[in-house]
């Protein structure tokens, strides 16, 4: 019979009283975003300095803030502070409303379903988010079905799909961010190994729509000002910067300055109002700034514990091989985002684990990024209780329900069949360093 010494399961404990706070609030409440994450990992930092009772207050304190200041973490939340000042700097010179005129202004009303798809996958691939791509589209969406008289579960499905292409694959979405720095590999590598997946699933979902769609009654669509493309420079800029392998530092840096450059041309605001703005856009990231160095902390605590050593053992007891192994990482982060209903969250509690399983099967790192994004967002995508359907849904005011989307969530089937399919016969060795 094992001791309490040897079975470390106890360890993990803090993680599930976090889990069961998140996911508790959210149900109890009906939103799984009223109670704020950093408070619910607080009392789980809280719950293990009362757990860790033998280990000296002193050590305690050290690991803890050892794992707040890990230079990975720092780095995390760094690009987290620049990624939200440049979604909020260039949504203030209008490069969202601008992106979505422009990208329906030139998609026939026949096929609406292949354009709203191919929109959202742009624009979520730009901002980075899937729910401020659904808020952006959102009533544009639901506005666009009631008049052409196409169906409303279809273009809302589309755009769900859509908008969880971008979120995992931009490089500057927050579970993008999270993913390569906690596994550990550089970006660009990472979106490289993720679009080759990300786009045949993508170009699949293309063709099924292109048989779904039909003559329609003529529409013409009311649009905004699509004559100012300067404001989509700063997106496309960011993606070219990245993808020749300019830091990410360097290039988020340089496109927050063109979008300021552009904004003080036009007259959106002044230099102060430019400071300002990016000052909301770091605040506007305090909620997974502090969460991130809080789960740093709480697993640097678990893991001068034993734990993390404890469970990889027990993991290597059911992967036989590197390909058990990163069917193992995705069904962890599976696990995990089922219960936390936040794909971002999901990645950073999996993600120093997938790092060492990485280490220990010699697995690609740049996969195994792109395995832990793919899965916990296709979780995300589909949960009834996620925020981006539970916002989606809210626009359609009842018009429809949960099954209406899933049944034209094509995108989401695609991406999960494409990658395990890429899994089993595609599997390679690669550098860990």
């Amino acid at each position: 019979m094992r001791t309490m010494s040897e079975n470390k399961f106890y360890t993990f404990i803090p993680f599930f009283i976090f889990i069961a706070i998140f996911l508790g609030c959210g149900i109890l409440l009906g939103d799984f975003y009223k109670m704020p994450s950093p408070i619910a990992i607080s009392v789980g930092v809280v719950s293990a300095f009362l757990l860790f009772y033998k280990t000296p207050m002193n050590d305690k304190v050290i690991s803890l803030i050892k794992g707040c200041g890990d230079s990975k973490i720092i780095t995390m939340c760094i690009i987290y502070l620049l990624a939200g000042a440049f979604a909020t700097v260039t949504k203030a010179i209008g490069g969202v409303d601008t992106m979505v005129n422009m990208g329906l202004s030139v998609v026939p009303i026949e096929y609406l379903a292949i354009g709203i798809f191919v929109i959202a996958c742009f624009l979520s691939l730009a901002i980075g988010t899937s729910v401020g791509t659904i808020v952006a589209l959102g009533p544009i969406v639901v506005g666009l079905a009631e008049k052409s008289g196409t169906s409303m579960g279809l273009l809302c499905g589309t755009l769900l799909g859509g908008a969880m292409f971008g979120d995992n694959l931009s490089i500057i979405s927050d579970t993008t961010i999270t993913a390569t720095q906690t596994v550990g590999c550089e970006m660009k590598d990472k979106f490289r190994a993720n679009f080759k997946l990300a786009l045949p699933a993508a170009l699949i979902t293309i063709v099924a729509l292109f048989f779904l769609s039909g003559a329609t009654t003529d529409v013409t669509l009311e649009l905004g000002d699509t004559s100012n493309f300067w404001v989509i420079l700063p997106y496309v800029l960011i993606i070219v910067l990245a993808l020749v392998g300019v830091q990410v530092f360097v290039a988020l840096f340089i496109s927050i300055l063109v979008a300021g450059i552009i904004g003080l041309v036009q007259h959106d605001f002044d230099v102060l109002g430019f400071a300002n703005l990016t000052y909301e856009g770091f605040v506007s990231m305090n909620e997974i700034f502090l969460l991130s160095m809080l789960t740093g902390g709480l697993a640097k605590m678990v893991e001068d514990q034993g734990g993390i050593q404890w469970l990889l053992k027990q993991m290597k007891k059911l992967m036989k091989s590197p390909k058990g192994a990163e069917f193992g990482i995705a069904g962890l982060v599976s696990s995990i985002g089922v219960c936390l209903a936040n794909n971002t969250v999901s990645i950073l509690v999996a993600g120093n684990l997938a790092r060492d399983i990485a280490t220990e099967y010699e697995l690609d790192r740049p996969r195994v990024a792109s395995i832990l994004d793919i899965f916990a967002c296709i979780i995300q995508g589909v949960l009834p209780y996620g925020a981006q359907i539970l916002i989606l849904l809210s626009f359609t005011n009842g018009k429809i329900d949960y099954l209406d989307l899933m049944k034209y969530s094509y995108y989401f089937v695609a991406l999960l069949i494409i990658t395990l399919v890429y899994m089993i016969f595609l599997r390679k060795n690669a550098q860990t360093a």
